[in-house]
């Protein structure tokens, strides 16, 4: 078992959001599975958890579209367990299970090997400050 903000829909299309624990057996059939460290909470997450339509595709859903962690278990040839990884995109936390939880189970493609040397939040941070510029500079 391990904690997870999960979010469930019922027949009226109401959405709850509750901090749950998940059982690892019910975690997607992806190829890697990854014990999470940081993961953040932007504008989308805010909106899934809020229960606002348009974001979350499928539900049960763990939101979250970014996390940093380490490769626990791996049926790639790309990952092996102790590897620090992180991601971002790919629907995640939209369409597939995201990074608001303790574990997670990805496919390789999405993920991307991070250096040695940089702590995982920083990394997060990096990344949404490199996402918020570009947005700037495309208005």
């Amino acid at each position: 078992m391990f904690k997870a903000i999960y979010l469930t829909q019922d027949e009226e299309k109401n959405v709850t959001a509750s901090l749950s624990d998940v059982d690892e057996a019910d975690l997607p059939d992806h190829n890697v599975a990854i014990d999470v460290e940081y993961s953040t909470i932007n504008y989308k997450d805010g909106l899934a958890i809020m229960g606002k339509p348009g974001v979350v595709r499928n539900y049960p859903m763990i939101p979250g579209i970014d996390l940093a962690g380490t490769v626990t278990a791996s049926d790639s040839a790309d990952y092996s367990a102790g590897d620090k990884v992180v991601l971002n995109g790919w629907d995640v936390g939209e369409m597939h299970w995201g990074g608001l939880a303790q574990k997670s189970r990805l496919q390789s493609e999405w993920l991307v090997p991070f250096l040695r040397h940089l702590i995982p939040n920083r990394l997060l941070r990096l990344e949404q400050l490199a996402i918020r510029q570009c947005c700037a500079c495309w208005r």
